[in-house]
């Protein structure tokens, strides 16, 4: 095996487990990972669901489902977008804000490997995995 296929594995392995357990925090909460991957994007910033759809890489109108069952919840609100009121950006409310606070509190388990390195050993490998994406 060649350092470039051990690296391959070892993401998938990392990214396995980090699905699995954002997984687990999302049941917790009663949410599927996308509707908790959706509250949590738009926790950052109010979108419309075409940026969503385009961030999931699916079709708009599997987004719509997503929202419909958030916002039965009370967790989002469409709400006009300032630029142009035919687009509907979504926005949490602030229950919905509560249960990103909850979700990013349950993520722990994410930093808990990194506890492994040292802090000199921590900000090379974000260096290098900012490398990766740009």
């Amino acid at each position: 095996m060649t350092v470039t296929s051990d690296v391959v594995a070892l993401i998938g392995e990392i990214t396995a487990r980090y699905n699995a357990e954002y997984e687990r925090a999302a049941v917790r909460h009663r949410l599927t990972a996308l509707q908790a991957k959706a509250l949590m994007l738009v926790a950052a910033e109010s979108l419309p669901m075409r940026r969503i759809a385009s961030t999931f890489n699916c079709d708009p109108s599997n987004v719509t489902g997503i929202v419909d069952r958030l916002e039965r919840r009370g967790l989002v609100r469409r709400e006009p977008s300032p630029t142009d009121r035919r687009v509907k950006n979504i926005t949490p409310t602030d229950r919905g804000r509560q249960v990103v606070d909850d979700l990013r509190g349950s993520l722990g388990f994410a930093a808990a490997p990194l506890g492994a390195l040292n802090e000199a050993e921590r900000v090379q490998l974000r260096d290098l995995l900012r490398r990766m994406i740009a």
